[in-house]
């Protein structure tokens, strides 16, 4: 019989027999490598206790312990979704916690951050985080952290946040879209770097802003006017992009990196990296020693300006999905040396709304089902699945990008769309590349790297059981999110998650569905350690 498979825990009193949950496979992502993989799982903490590089028969473990050879299927890490808007309390027809997280754990996701904005109030008072506690309890189907804000007038707020166990920080340089989010000037970031140079923390930037100049000065807002000389209709794609050119993106990172050096020792970071013009400011910035790091995102990854119909507002978010050639250099760099890239994490940027703000035309916009609001949420929506009505649209043009609200909906989606289009670029794409940008990068992102993205020793059980040769359509029964709006309707992705565990605990099966027992997520509020 193997070690360990019987040493209880430091204070169980259980009979060893009941202790260990035993997952194996001939294909298991460990310490970032594919290798063959038997975990042991203590049932008492939901924490891994050892880990065999060999698939071990279950005759070495003791009578009745629950074992699981999962071979061929691949054994992966449960995803960090890093950047994830739940909205909640305030917009929760928009989004909640029991239709966002059920979307994560349906995709493999079993740690999601929430964004300060869109739900009301914002997380920019520590008032107002307990008030989104308060709105999280017994709600969420994965483990939740939660991001402050910065906006103008709050600089006294930040530490108590970081006390109050927020993981990091947003800050728009561009109006966000809600009024109770407003975007900060130079001198509000001055005073939030100051404020927060000894935290251990990360500061993170909505880059863009409109520079002094531009070809078209556009849409500064999501929600907004459209451009004083709009290069086109206002339906087609091509006008909204050319409203917010990659200038937006490279001068706002210009000005963030001017401020760096008031906290030399802060881990900053760009959110929803889009404009590859921006790759060469960063790494040069890295180069001088500046702690910056960036994100992008699934829809950067996946989609491509040229094949966005007239009016499909679905794929409206800002910064703008931008050309098919871009796309190409995002993954260029993606797939840089680990130490030289600048792009260190990919995240869906979940950032969902009623359908009937998306201004969508009738092509585009979600059926009336009454499957929508099959959910189980211990709340009521009904608002849930939204509406296309013609009265709902308001007096805007249906398919307007200018109007419309910016955002993609993903969550939940992100591991198979990454694992088609890296296996449609490169058929030797290796699952061990989405692990490091969608895992391992985006737990120490938010200082869950001792616990969260990693099969290893004394980290959380979050498992994945992913059949990568597998395929599936994108439709509402596989869109769990509230509003089922997604610009990824009807598109076949590669690669379907079987199961997902949370602690030692099964929480979803392909075939059966989500736990009996409901929600088991945590709320991760311990604060942040620094890392020596």
């Amino acid at each position: 019989m193997v070690p360990h498979a019987t040493t209880p825990p430091p204070g169980a009193h259980s009979n060893p027999l009941q202790l260990i949950t035993v997952l194996a496979s001939s294909r298991a992502v460990v310490s970032g490598r594919v290798t063959e993989a038997t975990i042991v799982i203590s049932s008492a903490t939901g924490k891994v206790t050892s880990i065999f590089d060999s698939v071990l028969p279950p005759n070495h473990f003791p009578e009745g312990t629950p074992y699981t050879d999962y071979s061929p299927l691949l054994l992966l890490p449960g995803l960090v979704d890093a950047h994830v808007h739940l909205n909640e309390p305030g917009r929760t027809e928009w989004e909640g916690f029991w239709t966002g997280t059920r979307a994560a754990a349906f995709g493999g996701v079993t740690t999601v951050v929430d964004m300060p904005l869109n739900a009301i109030p914002p997380t920019t008072t520590v008032e107002n985080f307990k008030t989104k506690i308060d709105a999280a309890q017994g709600k969420c189907w994965v483990d939740v952290g939660f991001y402050g804000g910065v906006v103008p007038g709050n600089a006294s707020e930040l530490k108590a946040l970081v006390h109050e166990g927020v993981r990091g920080f947003k800050g728009f340089l561009i109006d966000s879209g809600v009024e109770e989010f407003p975007a900060v000037a130079s001198k509000d970031i001055e005073l939030a770097l100051t404020e927060l140079k000894d935290a251990p923390t990360t500061v993170m930037f909505h880059a863009e802003m409109i520079p002094p100049i531009t070809a078209s000065v556009g849409d500064d807002v999501q929600h907004s006017f459209p451009p004083l000389a709009p290069s086109g209709p206002l339906t087609y794609y091509q006008t909204f992009l050319d409203s917010r050119p990659p200038s937006f993106e490279t001068y706002a990172i210009a000005e963030i990196l001017s401020l760096a050096h008031l906290a030399p020792d802060l881990q900053l970071h760009i959110v929803h990296l889009s404009a590859i013009e921006a790759i060469p400011l960063l790494r040069e910035a890295r180069r001088n020693g500046v702690k910056i790091t960036a994100e992008t995102c699934f829809h950067y990854l996946s989609l491509a300006a040229e094949s966005i119909k007239e009016g499909d507002t679905r794929h409206k978010c800002c910064p703008p999905i931008r050309s098919q050639s871009n796309q190409d250099g995002l993954w260029e760099e993606l797939l840089q040396d680990q130490a030289d890239g600048v792009i260190k994490t990919v995240v869906s940027d979940h950032s969902p709304c009623t359908p009937n703000i998306k201004l969508l035309p009738k092509e585009f916009a979600p059926k009336r089902e009454g499957t929508l609001r099959k959910e189980g949420h211990a709340h009521d929506c009904d608002s849930c699945g939204g509406s296309s009505d013609e009265e709902e649209q308001g007096p805007e043009e249906k398919g307007d990008f200018f109007s419309a609200w910016g955002g993609i909906s993903s969550v939940g989606l992100g591991l198979p769309i990454l694992w088609t289009e890296g296996k449609r670029r490169d058929e030797n794409f290796s699952i061990e590349e989405v692990v490091r940008w969608c895992c391992r990068n985006t737990a120490k992102q938010v200082g869950l790297e001792r616990s969260k993205g990693d099969l290893g020793v004394g980290f959380d059980a979050d498992v994945v059981v992913f059949d990568d040769q597998a395929e599936f359509m994108v439709e509402p029964s596989t869109m769990l999110f509230r509003n089922k709006v997604s610009p990824y309707e009807n598109k076949t992705l590669k690669g379907v998650v079987k199961e997902t565990w949370l602690r030692g605990q099964r929480i979803y099966a392909r075939e059966e569905g989500f736990q009996k027992a409901g929600p088991s997520g945590k709320l991760l509020l311990e604060p942040r350690k620094a890392i020596k």
